[in-house]
């Protein structure tokens, strides 16, 4: 009954207090302080708390926003308030925390806004004290626990509102942190420093309240704000972290570690989601981060060397042995749990913190926010090493702020290298230079060393790989006072490779050792070692082939690390191919292998890992090694034959006898069998690849090595082309590959052995992807090879390749032999066999129709190839009339058509139809013209094809499987109207293609245009669908050479329209033909290059353009068309000065071809200009220019 009395007796005063509040207020109000504290705050604190909890929350709610209300508005009236501000925001904290407020978004917004100032109140004060500062963070605590209670009422308008308000008040503290450092100018630093208690360590504590909720908002609903608080927040850590670094405040304290965790979690979940460009404040950031990379480490035993005595730097990667450690409990304490061990830690704080003796309870459980028993585990030490594990928290926090700065503006961190990464020395612990390396090394804490790691490999990836392509390696003693960017980057490469390969070594923990894999990895992709020492790729290969060897003594991970050491092997044996690296593999193979596999070496110990079929990851691994190495050394490939071919073999064997032993069913879902495909496939790659490498495949063979236009100005642009599914060989000139195919050629004992042994077991493989593996092999076979076979050998691979196309119901199979067909149909003795030709047609047109768009890729390419094997066989033959010349109309026929429905396929198939039909249209014979008296004839007028007997007399196109090739198309061309739906097509693949499409557009047409058979001058009358307003193929040309935006179809455009030998070939197009090349040329300087790419390719379109145009303007003497001829007298100016720079550049040709001994080239060209020019005058002449001739014959004037 006492109890019921005491609570009736607090609600009437509660109820009281507020009611005589408001009337006091309504009438003549009094000072508010005297009010509030002879109404409110003159009772027992706890007494009113406690009536508080028998009201109704509506009530309580509607009173205290009264109340804050009331003193908010009194701050503008009143000067002394800070014993009312401060009972108030004690009150309302207290309430807050025992009654549950009514709380909705109006009444949300009021409270914001009233305890906004009055945390505006105490912050202006001049006098900064513990006093002040006190009822700042209870309104934030109270802030942050209504957020919490009242988290699904809230809407994102008023997450947002809070977020301005904590900003607000982080921006205000920016003069209170000024003032209490204005005096620290010459203060020591902060390393220097030590342990030092601020003093003023609440204003530290509101700081920390404030990041501590501004983290929180951001991980509730950072995700939807909008980019203006976003960018907001960003000014201001900014804003203050430029104020940190420049006072160098980085103080090894408790309070200020619990400022600096806040701090760094918060800027972590901002960056998290990056709304915007953060490039302009990348560099402040960083170089206030970095001053965390050793917090907590400068005391001096912390700090360890991780590196030996001097004597073991004898060489440029010392064998240095770490001695920097996990922490281990060394006292004799009985073990105690990781929360007892926290709460230990924290009395212990508590009885050492000055400022703490005096802060409420709530204080400390919101600054103590950001700790977790899990920050306390076994792994991070004893009792004693408490402080220690703190001040970890804090470097990795800013290692994961520094990571996550590259993740959001990865091209913009770049240019931060230099600071957070060593440029010499990196074994070497300097606290004073701390960088990302030097927490890796030497950071005695597990997590801190994970995080530089993870950090490292984030900052590898990306742009870096770019941008790292000009590093440049020089010598100390060459490096003067300023460094380049270049030579900068190249002494980061080599500490970091030299950290790196030191850690691999000596490392002993599994998780941070599969990152550093990771890391070299990229750093080893990233490298350009051609402009690094000679030999740090040797010694990158040596050590990582010594750790594999050496093994790793983790059980439950050694093979993972394996893998990843394998992985990491691979990808240096990948990168261009090294001189050194070469002879050191060699060098290891020189004595035999018998000898040397008593030794240790990089081939041998891949070798050794391949045998391993206990372990099939490793030796999946080990394979892809190997094909590495046969791909980038081809020429060590010939020595190893012997032992790859029985490792192979050996696969092969056991693959297809567990396949064999077992049902598909069984089968189903077993990973051993899986595994055993993966390792069979791998192996078979790697068989392909070497006998890639021992044939010399270098691509698909151009038969004749031909040039379409022999012209003198394009003669020295010749473009190397490299094939990537080509071994990488040495540089090799045109006629040492010419004489390499007449030479008896290497490989044909290693594919007769491989035909012999290993295709029957794989090629009728149960898995498709081993078949599609087995198939392959014949896309890298090459003819010098191929026609040194037996010819059952030969029939083999043709017969082989032909079932494949036709039979195979996997769609990877099918692929793979369209490839491979259009591989083989590229030799040159293969166009001369109608068999083999006709086999592979057949093939082709059954695959070009497949549903599968990776099926028509390679049979549409393999028939381009197709066509121009016959293109060429009818330039070496002549044409002769046969008892075959049916047959031979209808193949001819047959490829027309089957190139023309390709045409209206998807881009990648459209271009190698495109190409089909140019190398048709150049040999294919017209017997009419498409015009007649510049009409279009009819429909049985118009071009046909003649009889074409392509093949001799021994024509065996009859014996196409046993049977001739059928159809049902008449034997007369005439009726077909081929050469305008060439055209047609031709015009809509350049309206509909992409680049690849448009370019072998203009070659096509240049190919057409060399048939002789066909009158260009009628071109002009072909249109599209019989629509006067269609473009002609001239028309298209100029467009592309105009318009384009790539220069490689630019290129070709122009070499196409320099094809037609007189002017009455370019038919009435010849004008605009002679005017659109003349305007771009003059304008060609003023063009912009879109793509960085096309910048290589400028000087030989401007070659190919001065060519074409002295071709035109050599035949514009012919033309009779009188506004050609005054667009000529108008360009005369340019023309002449035109003229003389190419004399000029003429002058300069022939004094460096006299150090050469051959100007045969300069006469040639000597010879175009002077023939241009000659027409010229000419021109000018028939319009009575006499004073332009007069200037015309002065240029060609001895």
């Amino acid at each position: 009954m006492a109890a019921s009395s005491s609570s009736v007796t607090a609600v009437r005063s509660w109820r009281t207090a507020f009611l005589t509040l408001r009337d006091e207020t309504l009438t003549n109000p009094p000072s508010i302080p005297h009010l509030l504290q002879s109404l409110i705050f003159s009772d027992a604190h706890s007494s009113f708390i406690s009536a508080a909890s028998d009201l109704p929350a509506h009530e309580v709610t509607s009173d205290l926003l009264f109340l804050v209300q009331l003193v908010a508005n009194a701050c503008q009236f009143q000067h002394d308030l800070v014993p009312t501000f401060s009972n108030t925001c004690r009150l309302i904290h207290d309430l807050s925390h025992r009654v549950p407020l009514d709380i909705n978004s109006s009444s949300w917004f009021l409270l914001l806004d009233s305890l906004t100032k009055l945390m505006d109140y105490f912050l202006s004060k001049e006098t900064s004290t513990a006093s002040l500062y006190k009822p700042v963070l209870e309104c934030l605590e109270t802030l942050r626990h209504l957020v919490g209670e009242n988290q699904r009422k809230f809407s994102l308008q008023d997450d947002i509102q809070l977020v301005n308000v904590v900003l607000h008040i982080i921006a205000r503290m920016h003069m209170n942190v000024i003032s209490l450092y204005s005096s620290s100018g010459n203060q020591k630093s902060a390393i220097e420093m030590g342990k030092k208690l601020p003093r003023n360590g609440s204003l530290w504590e509101v700081q920390t309240a404030s990041f501590t909720m501004l983290g929180e908002l951001y991980s509730r609903t950072g995700s939807s704000f909008p980019i203006d608080i976003w960018q907001s927040t960003i000014q201001v850590f900014r804003k203050l972290m430029d104020l940190l670094a420049s006072k160098n405040l980085v103080v090894e304290e408790i309070i200020m570690s619990r400022f600096y965790a806040s701090l760094l979690h918060c800027l972590h979940l901002v960056l998290m989601d990056p709304k915007g460009s953060i490039s302009e404040h990348v560099s402040s950031f960083v170089a206030y981060l970095r001053m965390f990379f050793v917090y907590g480490l400068t005391s001096g035993t912390q700090l360890t060397c991780a590196a030996g005595s001097s004597k073991d730097k004898e060489s440029v990667f010392p064998s240095f042995k770490l001695t920097v450690e996990e922490p281990k409990r060394t006292n004799n304490t009985p073990y105690r749990p990781p929360h007892l061990r926290k709460k230990e830690s924290l009395n212990a704080r508590q009885a050492k913190s000055l400022y703490l003796q005096g802060s409420s309870d709530h204080i400390s459980s919101m600054a103590d926010v950001t700790s977790s028993d899990s920050d306390y585990s076994d792994s991070d030490g004893s009792l004693k090493d408490i402080n220690g594990s703190r001040c970890s928290k804090i470097r990795v926090s800013a290692i994961v702020c520094v990571q996550d700065l590259c993740q959001a503006d990865p091209k913009s961190f770049t240019s931060q290298w230099t600071m957070l990464l060593p440029t010499n020395d990196v074994l070497k612990p300097r606290k004073f230079e701390a960088t990302l390396m030097s927490s890796l090394l030497f950071d005695p804490y597990l997590k801190a060393r994970m995080a530089s790691a993870s950090a490292l490999a984030v900052m590898m990836d990306g742009p870096a790989t770019v941008f790292l392509q000009v590093a440049e390696y020089k010598e100390s003693t060459k490096l003067g006072s300023f460094m380049a960017l270049s030579s900068s980057l190249g002494q980061i490469l080599m500490q970091l490779h030299i950290g790196l390969l030191h850690l691999i070594q000596h490392e002993t923990n599994s998780r941070l050792l599969v990152l550093l894999f990771k890391i070299l990895m990229l750093l080893i992709s990233s490298t350009p070692y051609s402009r690094m020492p000679r030999d740090l790729l040797p010694k990158v290969i040596l050590t990582l082939q010594g750790r594999i060897e050496a093994g790793f003594p983790f059980k439950n991970d050694q093979t993972g690390l394996q893998v990843a050491a394998i992985s990491c092997l691979t990808t240096a044996l990948s990168v261009s191919p090294s001189t050194q690296v070469k002879e050191m593999i060699s060098e290891e193979l020189l004595p035999g292998f018998e000898e040397a596999d008593k030794k240790s070496g990089v081939l041998l110990t891949l070798l050794h890992h391949c045998e391993r079929l206990s372990n099939p990851t490793i030796c999946f691994e080990a394979l892809q090694a190997l094909r590495a190495v046969s791909h980038n050394y081809p020429d060590l490939m010939l020595v190893c034959w012997g032992q790859l071919s029985a490792i192979v073999y050996k696969f092969l064997r056991e693959g297809t006898a567990e396949v064999a032993s077992k049902s598909w069913k069984d089968q189903a879902g077993n990973t051993t069998v899986f595994v055993g495909e993966k390792i069979v496939t791998a192996s078979i790659k790697v068989l392909d690849e070497c006998l890639r490498a021992i044939s010399g495949f270098r691509g698909t063979e151009n038969l004749l090595d031909e040039v379409l236009l022999d012209s003198p100005f394009t003669s020295d642009c010749i473009r190397t082309k490299k094939v990537s599914s080509a071994p990488s060989y040495g540089p090799q000139s045109l006629e040492d590959a010419k004489e390499e195919r007449n030479t008896c050629p290497s490989g044909s004992q290693q594919w007769a052995e491989t035909i012999e042994k290993l295709m029957p077991l794989i090629l009728w493989h149960m898995s498709a992807m081993v078949r599609s593996a087995s198939v392959t092999c014949f896309a890298g076979i090459t003819s010098s090879v191929f026609f040194t076979l037996s010819r059952e050998n030969q029939d083999f691979i043709v017969s082989s390749l032909i079932s494949a196309a036709e039979h195979d119901k996997v769609p990877s199979v099918r692929s793979a032999a369209c490839r491979a067909i259009g591989v083989v149909s590229c030799f040159q003795k293969t166009s001369e066999s109608a068999e083999i030709l006709g086999k592979f047609i057949r093939a082709v047109e059954v695959n070009i129709c497949d549903p599968v768009v990776s099926v028509r890729i390679p049979a549409s390419w393999a028939l381009a190839n197709i066509c121009d094997s016959l293109r060429h066989f009818v330039h070496d033959f002549p044409l002769k009339q046969s008892t075959d010349s049916e047959t031979n109309f209808h193949l001819v026929e047959l490829l027309i058509e089957c190139a023309l429905r390709l045409t209206r396929d998807g881009d990648k198939v459209k271009s190698n139809a495109v190409r089909a039909l140019g190398n048709l249209a150049r040999f294919v014979r017209y017997s009419s013209s498409p015009c007649v008296d510049k009409k279009p004839v009819s429909s049985t007028g118009y071009p046909s094809c003649d009889h074409v007997a392509m093949f001799p007399a021994r024509s065996e196109l009859n014996a196409f499987d046993g049977g001739g090739i059928t159809s049902s198309c008449p034997a007369s061309l005439k009726d077909f109207h081929w050469l305008e739906r060439m055209v047609q097509a031709f015009i809509s693949c350049v309206t509909t293609g992409n680049v690849k499409v448009q370019w072998n557009v203009c070659h096509a047409l240049s190919n057409m245009f060399l048939n002789k058979t066909i009158q260009l001058q009628y071109m002009d009358c072909m249109h599209v669908h019989n629509s006067g307003r269609a473009p002609s193929v001239f028309g298209i040309l100029l467009l592309l050479l105009r318009d384009s935006s790539n220069f490689k179809i630019r290129i070709q455009a122009a070499a196409a329209l320099a094809v037609p030998e007189t002017a009455l070939d370019y038919g009435k197009s010849f004008p605009d033909i002679a005017q659109g090349l003349e305007h771009v040329v003059e304008n060609l300087g003023s063009d912009s290059i879109s793509a960085p790419s096309s910048f290589k390719y400028r000087i030989a379109l401007e070659k190919q353009l001065t060519s074409t145009l002295l071709h035109v303007l050599s035949l514009a003497s012919a033309s009779d068309h009188k506004p050609l001829k005054d667009f000529l007298v108008k360009k005369a100016s340019f023309l002449e000065d035109w003229f003389k720079t190419l004399y000029s550049s003429l002058g300069e040709t022939s004094e460096q071809s006299e150090t050469v001994g051959c100007d045969s080239v300069g006469n040639q060209k000597k010879e175009m200009i002077s023939k241009a020019v000659q027409s010229m005058i000419e021109v000018y002449q028939s319009t009575n220019q006499q004073s332009i001739c007069q200037k015309f014959k002065k240029l060609v004037a001895p």
